[in-house]
């Protein structure tokens, strides 16, 4: 089990990461997820021991490790780049860490044979990097941290230089490889795609502080503000400005866009005055003209074959809403929508949920 206890991480006077408290279960699959710059892989160095923590705590396995040396954690890592020696063989590449560790060639290649079995690899154990394709040298980048029988693996970004559908492959593989291996796993990536289809917990991670964390439809569903309901989902949850206005339990919300819904709040959270009101793209529902509670103009229309998004309301604030099939729709016509209350999200002004959807 890995915990991050209040840690910070300085550079200079610039404070990266900002009292992260962070904990994940033996054999979790976690996945730090966040936009460019939010310390995501600086924090994942601070728990490989590549980068030192300036405070707090970070315990493995009921061990403080702040000042142990990277080589001495028990910790693999898998980076961006494959880092591999090109005039080396795949075989050589793999079993390099036992060959330095002075273990005997015949058990090298014993366990060299068993890791290429694993990330199917055996067919190419004679080959060099240069000729194996992407995908295979990701393969032989997992196999020479694995090879080490870590219980904590680390990736820094591991699909970025693939194209999509290796993208789409390698998740599956190291999905199954996780599953496999029993192992740990601390896994960064910028892609929310990545962290919904692979993680058993996602820690969303916004200017070096932690925005939510927590299993992946939990977080689709129950998002804690407004940053994680627009990162978290694709497209992402539609957010527009909107102003609302009590009477009795019932908050009557209008947006300038020309949303208006009537939300049920009995415990009084929401205030008279500015609010943020959001809906999932796959809630807002085409209905009849005249039987929605927001009518609106289509601006663009894709269509992707099983499903079709429509861009409507204002170029300035623009709503996606999903659907199935093949919409014989066009820019410019008018559509009807309607908004169930019960699955919309009510922010505040700071981007902070005041009023959760009641259902998913």
């Amino acid at each position: 089990m890995i915990t991050l206890n209040n840690v910070r991480k300085f550079y200079g006077s610039l404070e990266v990461i900002k009292g992260v408290d962070i904990t994940v279960e033996d054999g979790e699959f976690a996945v730090f997820v966040g936009p460019s710059g939010c310390g995501k892989s600086t924090l994942l160095r601070m728990i490989a021991g590549l980068e030192g923590i300036d405070d707090g705590d970070l315990v493995l396995n009921g061990k403080r490790m702040n000042d142990v040396p990277p080589d001495q954690r028990g910790i693999a890592m898998v980076f961006q780049s494959y880092a591999l020696y090109p005039h080396m063989t795949v075989a050589e590449n793999i079993g390099f860490s036992l060959s330095l560790k002075k273990v005997p060639a015949a058990d090298i290649r014993k366990q060299v044979e068993g890791v290429a079995e694993i990330l199917q690899l055996t067919d190419y154990l004679n080959r060099r990097p240069g000729a194996l394709s992407g995908g295979q040298r990701q393969r032989v980048a997992i196999g020479r941290a694995i090879i080490k029988k870590p219980s904590l693996i680390l990736f820094d970004e591991p699909l970025s230089n693939l194209d999509s559908a290796l993208r789409v492959q390698m998740r599956a593989e190291l999905q199954r490889l996780h599953r496999e291996l029993k192992a740990t796993v601390v896994y960064v990536t910028h892609d929310q795609v990545e962290a919904m289809t692979m993680a058993d917990k996602i820690v969303v991670l916004n200017k070096g502080m932690v925005a939510q964390q927590g299993a992946p439809m939990e977080l689709y569903h129950k998002p804690a503000n407004e940053f994680v309901a627009t990162f978290i989902g694709s497209p992402k949850m539609n957010v527009v400005a909107a102003s609302a206005k009590r009477n009795g339990s019932v908050v009557r919300i209008e947006s300038p866009v020309g949303l208006g819904l009537d939300v049920t709040d009995e415990n009084g959270r929401i205030p008279d005055g500015p609010v943020r009101i959001g809906a999932r793209p796959e809630h807002m529902k085409l209905v009849g003209e005249g039987a929605g509670n927001f009518v609106t103009e289509v601006s663009l229309v894709e269509r992707l074959g099983v499903e079709t998004y429509l861009t409507v309301g204002r170029p300035d604030e623009p709503l996606i809403v999903r659907t199935e099939g093949d919409m014989m729709l066009r820019p410019g016509d008018r559509i009807s929508l309607n908004i169930d209350p019960d699955v919309c999200h009510v922010f505040n002004a700071a981007g902070d949920v005041i009023l959760p959807a009641r259902v998913s």
